[in-house]
């Protein structure tokens, strides 16, 4: 195996690797892994090589460093698959094992972009990692020295890319006066804390918001939390959101997997207040499941896991469409990485006075025609005037 080990550390050593698979088993078993990936991430601002060991129903994880990466990658390669291919910087590899263990090594013109290694090292947050910050503390993202802790990065990347939404779309606030928010379905809060911390402690600004949830426990947590950390101007209150009536105006509202049609009840709190700003992450859509219907589609539609898929994007397509329709413009974004959740889909809406309306509602009739949709939760509750051109 020297010829791939020769090989393996100079893409390893010289941090040449894009990703990896090794595939094609030499002996079926299904108790085992069926392929590997590979690929470089940045880890404690170390570079280490993940491999990520994929399962008949299951993922398991391996980071290992420059030497344990090629130890692991020859023993692999040589005990259990019979192919890999290789992408790097300089060229994609693809190496592959015959029956009577003999190498062939091909190599081919680069296909995947580079990797760049410092942007991954100097990943640049809005709340940094060492700097304390006292809501993060006192939720355990961070330790008392401002040091996020390993089990919970995931969530502080999470803050972040909220934190980072929300920065965009700072501008379109009014300045000069309070401006009111509120979180519906809040549950822990956190970026409803990391929201306030921004908006008050960073920007300076003048807000007011109100986190808003179904369960008492949560909202007593919440409210002490905000007691103890002096955020004077942020309450959390127990309810539902169709009945809220705590504000007559609202400049923005957040809306962060409320489930099914609750993400349309916020909506339409939104359009009825003329909210400024809508952030929102759906979660679990499931009045479509049972109506969408297209007999062209029906190879994807007789498999339930792929209509449930489906019909979240219809759901979530159809949201930005009748947002577009009320005036607002809409970007569909994504919130966090697909390894960490599937309902990633942020919906951010703006107020804007530059939206074709006539070609909204033409795209909106003519995609509920396509899908055969009708008596839709959004209509019922706002009319069906706001489609009328």
């Amino acid at each position: 195996m020297s010829e791939i080990e020769k090989l393996l550390e100079d893409i390893f050593k010289n941090q040449k690797l894009i990703s990896a698979v090794l595939s094609n088993l030499r002996k079926k078993n299904e108790s085992s892994y069926t392929k590997v990936d590979i690929k470089p991430v940045i880890i404690k601002n170390q570079l280490k090589y993940q491999f990520v060991f994929n399962y008949t129903n299951k993922v398991l994880h391996k980071n290992l460093d420059i030497n344990e990466a090629i130890k692991e990658t020859v023993s692999l390669i040589e005990s259990t698959f019979k192919q890999a291919m290789i992408f790097c910087n300089d060229a994609d590899y693809q190496v592959l094992i015959s029956k009577k263990g003999k190498v062939s090594i091909l190599r081919k013109k680069p296909s995947k972009d580079k990797v760049d290694y410092s942007h991954n090292r100097s990943k640049n947050y809005i709340l940094e990692d060492g700097r304390k910050v006292d809501f993060l503390i006192r939720l355990g993202v961070m330790n008392e020295n401002g040091k996020v802790v390993a089990k919970r990065y995931d969530k502080f990347k999470q803050i972040n890319r909220f934190l980072e939404m929300v920065a965009d779309v700072i501008p379109r606030l009014e300045k000069n006066r309070k401006i009111n928010i509120v979180d519906f379905g809040c549950g822990k809060s956190y970026l409803t804390f990391a929201l306030y911390y921004y908006l008050v402690k960073v920007q300076n600004l003048d807000v007011n918001i109100i986190g808003l949830d179904l369960k008492m426990d949560v909202i007593n947590f919440c409210n002490d939390v905000a007691e103890e950390l002096g955020y004077s101007n942020l309450q959390f209150i127990h309810g539902d959101i169709k009945d809220f009536k705590s504000l007559d105006n609202v400049d923005m509202i957040v809306t962060l997997h409320a489930c099914d049609n609750a993400t349309d009840a916020a909506l339409i709190k939104a359009i009825n207040w003329g909210a400024e700003v809508i952030l929102s992450v759906p979660c679990c859509q499931h009045e479509f499941y049972d109506k969408i219907e297209n007999r062209v589609l029906e190879p994807m539609l007789k498999h339930g896991i792929i209509k449930e898929k489906l019909s979240s994007l219809v759901t979530d397509s159809l949201r930005a469409n009748f947002l577009e329709i009320l005036g607002y413009q809409v970007q569909l974004l994504e919130f966090i990485d697909m390894e960490h959740t599937p309902k990633n889909i942020l919906i951010r809406a703006i107020k804007a006075g530059n939206v074709d309306r006539e070609k909204a509602i033409k795209e909106y009739k003519d995609f509920k025609k396509f899908w055969n949709l009708t008596d839709l939760y959004i209509e019922k509750k706002l009319g069906k005037g706001f489609i009328e051109e």
